[in-house]
């Protein structure tokens, strides 16, 4: 039996979809089926599957048996039902051909309209509409669009050609262009058509349905979509399918329309139609931001009765969808069609807003909210703002404005409420090229397109000259998270590309210089104005205490300083699970380098003796600031070299003082330095002389840090205050390293609650970064001198256990991932397969031996959602991350509980 690959949709009696066929018919295909179902105004049509593009990708564009017969079968029903045939002379059926994956991916797969016009067609079609403007006007769309999409002639070439004529008429709007000039532009097309191909303008309607149906299928493997479905981890492997529909004319004068409407703000989540729309138009108009779209408030003015009806289906739509809806829609003299609908995309923010607010309202659970909010939701919400405090602490925000309004250029409409600093570059590619260099970018277009995609995502924000709230720009910057302002030509914001330049009130931005974008009110400054994060919504807060209430995992903190601890407390840190003691010794890095290069023991002793009351004014910080919550403080882990200058600074510092004349006597103290320097230096410093080998080779050191950490630890605890201190050796391989260590410890530990007269709690445990202390944890953990808490430096584990080095593999690890060697970064989320054995069973043999085990990770990986998820699936108790990762793992750990019940 021929597998079924067309399923058509006509209307509530001829509808072989619905809503949940996204896999085979796309989001669009399903969710037209199912609009049609219910019998909304729908474009009668069919879809062709996914499974059919899949099977063209993988068989050199060959279609799979049967497919050309079902496409003709659809298409001749079609024509029955609609009592017209495919680019007839007389009254012809026109069609769009248009792409639509499982996954949304706004405007990173092609769309032909108007397909079925022809030389002869065209004339059929002015008649029966009564309007030769309106039918020569479809027809220069559909050329270049099939030359464009199908045939690869960039449609930059016809848009040339369009714009010199208007210039010529002395006219703005493609509108405002007559019939007889059109049809002149018609024969211009022609000729640029053919100087590309090599060929006429095809005439033969069904071979221009089968080109467009081939460039759809084509269009999944572009370089946008692909570059688009990398960055939103969508897979490969899903093919998109093809919705072909009869054509709804939004350009048919007047009382015609087109739009994009959202059941909510995309923006902010606000509970109100919002959109716009453009009279005398077709879709692409108001996406491409050809022309200035009209809010969709007004449409109920201009057209009350098809407004009504898009508010009634609106509804309807967010009730059967139970979320917020992105819709398309056209108005053909009067009478309104659903195009599409599909969940929209939105900000941070309004994903928050609107979560909470279907919760509220009944229609979804709180369960459904939380997995509704992505990891990105949650980094979006914190997008930076600008700090108009830096700029002057003590003036309001209106008078600092005023200051600087030198720097104004103008404004634009703001499509996302964030800010963004950055060099004004005027293309994708040089984007992408200077952001790769981690240099901040603000991407300038006149109008972005999907060939942008790229960079638009390596930007940090997007400023364009056209287009309004639902343009690309605006619709893809909301996705992804970006400061995104579109329409600065309403604000008189000129973006000029050929000259790349930026100009606005008598100010000239050229290539390279620093713009800042205000996503709050659309300003736009010349400049590196000051950012600073945002404060969760408090929806979002809200949201992420749903979460902890299914949470296994609880969140802790990567803080050094009682400011970052206080930062990660507000995010709702529920203690520190890394404090690294030796960025507190680059604060004091004279009396460390002294500790480090002393010639005796006496010597060292008297260096150490200074650093001690130092660290412990450090503990007090932190203690003070924890109000009882748990603070896991690591010894000093890295090699001594890191806190000495490098014998090839040193060099070239005794070498620009030799030829300043100095003498060797003068230079002894230099030299002295470089001798020990080369005595301590090390082949492979991270496999040397670092972690417990360093405090079990200078006892003296473990010693210090301890009695800093417990008397700190008492000093607190006679304020009334809660502490509870907790102990890490780093880089353990050996329990007897272990045991060496703890044994300093306790005994400091006694020595100091001896002295203040007090008795406090603690805990010590060790990092698990070398493998050979993941595969003997079982040892590491038993009897009474074992571990009681392990954390995962997973950042060494993984260099350890793949003999990957951190900071060389950049050199091959985007290769390893395009190869499909590796599926991702193992630095950024952790290789469960190789490294994720090891931790698996360090925990499972830990815990045999110590069932009250502690275990955690506190590396890099402890805000990776993906790692997240395994860290719970293995039963870890805490993760442990920077300050601002802490919402977006708390998040993950509720989305890890809900999705392994």
């Amino acid at each position: 039996m021929t597998e079924k690959y067309v399923y058509k949709f006509f209307n509530k009696e001829i509808c072989e979809g619905s809503a949940d066929m996204k896999n085979l018919l796309g989001g669009k295909g399903a969710n037209l089926a199912e609009m049609t179902s219910l019998g909304l105004p729908v474009p009668p049509g069919f879809v062709v599957s996914t499974q059919a593009c899949l099977h063209f990708l993988a068989n050199n564009e060959a279609y799979p048996a049967g497919l050309e017969e079902a496409i003709d079968e659809a298409l001749v029903a079609l024509e029955n039902h609609m009592g017209k045939k495919l680019g007839d002379n007389e009254d012809p059926l026109l069609v769009s051909v248009r792409s639509g994956a499982r996954i949304s991916m706004p405007g990173m797969m092609d769309t032909v309209l108007n397909l079925g016009l022809n030389d002869v067609s065209v004339e059929g079609l002015a008649n029966i509409s009564n309007d030769l403007r309106f039918a020569y006007d479809s027809y220069r769309r559909f050329m270049y669009m099939y030359a464009d999409v199908v045939k690869g002639v960039s449609k930059e070439y016809f848009e040339k050609e369009l714009e010199k004529l208007k210039h010529e008429l002395g006219i703005e709007n493609d509108t405002d262009i007559p019939a007889s000039e059109l049809k002149n532009l018609i024969q211009k097309y022609k000729v640029i058509y053919k100087e590309h191909l090599g060929e006429d303008f095809p005439q033969d309607s069904r071979k221009q349905l089968d080109d467009a149906i081939r460039a759809v299928f084509r269009s999944w493997n572009t370089r946008r979509a692909i570059d688009y479905r990398n960055h939103q981890g969508i897979p490969h492997d899903l093919g998109t399918a093809v919705n072909v529909m009869t054509m709804i004319y939004g350009n048919l004068g007047e009382t015609s329309a087109t739009g994009v409407a959202f059941t909510r703000n995309p923006s902010d989540g606000e509970k109100k139609l919002y959109g716009e729309y453009l009279v005398n138009a077709q879709g692409e108009d108001v996406v491409a931001g050809i022309r200035t779209p009209i809010p969709i408030e007004e449409l109920k003015i201009a057209m009350p009765e098809s407004y009504n009806q898009l508010l009634e289906i609106s509804e309807l739509l967010e009730e059967r969808y139970r979320d917020m809806q992105d819709m398309e829609f056209t108005i053909q003299q009067g009478k309104l069609y659903m195009l599409q609908t599909r969940n929209g995309k939105r900000t941070g923010i309004a994903a928050s807003q609107i979560a909470y607010d279907l919760v509220n309202e009944g229609r979804i659970s709180k369960e459904e909210a939380i997995l509704r909010i992505s990891p990105s939701d949650v980094e979006n919400a914190l997008f930076p703002s600008v700090d108009w405090g830096k700029i002057d602490p003590n003036a309001p925000v209106k008078q600092i404005k005023e200051s600087i309004a030198n720097q104004y250029l103008g404004s634009g409409l703001a499509a996302g409420a964030a800010a963004a600093t950055g060099l004004a570059i005027f293309d994708a590619d040089r984007a992408k090229e200077i952001a790769d260099k981690h240099q901040d970018v603000i991407l300038v277009r006149v109008e972005t397109n999907p060939s942008d995609f790229h960079g638009m995502v390596a930007a940090n924000g997007i400023l364009t000259m056209k287009g309004g709230l639902t343009s690309h720009a605006a619709i893809v910057a909301r996705q992804i998270g970006k400061a995104c302002i579109v329409g600065s030509e309403r604000g008189n914001v000129e973006i000029d590309e050929e000259n790349r330049e930026l100009r606005g009130n008598s100010i000239t931005i050229k290539e390279g210089d620093w713009i800042t974008i205000d996503g709050t009110d659309g300003s736009i400054y010349r400049g590196e104005l000051p950012t600073t994060p945002a404060e969760l919504p408090t929806e979002m807060t809200k949201i992420l205490e749903w979460a902890d209430e299914f949470a296994k995992l609880r969140v802790i903190a990567n803080a050094d300083k009682p400011d970052q601890f206080r930062t990660a407390i507000n995010f709702g840190a529920q203690g520190i699970g890394l404090t690294r003691t030796e960025h507190m010794f680059f604060d004091n890095l004279d009396i460390v380098q002294e500790m480090i290069l002393a010639r005796t023991e006496a010597e060292r002793q008297i260096a150490v003796d200074k650093l001690e009351p130092l660290q412990q004014k450090d503990f007090e910080g932190l203690f003070e600031a924890a109000e009882g919550k748990p603070i896991t403080i690591r010894l000093i882990d890295p090699p001594l070299h890191e806190f000495l200058p490098s014998e090839v600074e040193l060099l070239k510092e005794i070498y620009e003082a030799r030829l300043e004349g100095k003498t060797e006597v003068e230079l002894k103290e230099q030299y002295e330095l470089l001798e020990q320097v080369k005595l301590i230096k090390e082949q492979n410093p991270m496999l040397g002389l670092r972690g417990c080998r360093l405090g079990i080779t200078m006892p003296m050191v473990t010693e210090m840090q301890s009695k800093a950490i417990f008397r700190a630890a008492a000093k607190i605890k006679k304020t009334g205050k809660e502490i509870m201190p907790k102990v890490m050796v780093p880089l353990v391989g050996f329990a007897t390293e272990f045991h060496n260590q703890r044994k300093i410890i306790d005994a400091m530990a006694k020595k100091i609650m001896e002295e203040e007269c007090i008795e406090f709690s603690y805990k010590v445990g060790t990092m698990i970064e070398v493998p050979r202390a993941a595969l003997t944890t079982a040892e590491i953990a038993e009897g009474e001198k074992g571990v009681e808490f392990i954390s995962f430096g997973t950042n060494d584990l993984h260099q350890m256990t793949l003999g990957f080095s951190r900071d060389d593999a950049g050199t091959f690890i985007d290769i390893y991932m395009q190869e499909n060697i590796i599926e991702a970064d193992p630095f950024v989320t952790i290789d469960q397969t190789g490294v994720g054995r090891l931790m698996e069973m360090c925990v499972k043999e830990g815990r045999e031996t110590n069932p009250k085990l502690e275990c955690s990770v506190c590396g890099e990986h402890g805000g990776d959602p993906k790692s997240i998820d395994f860290c719970h699936r293995i039963g870890l108790d805490f993760v442990s991350c920077s300050p601002y990762r802490i919402p977006i793992a708390r998040l993950a750990a509720g989305h890890a509980a809900l999705k392994n019940k």
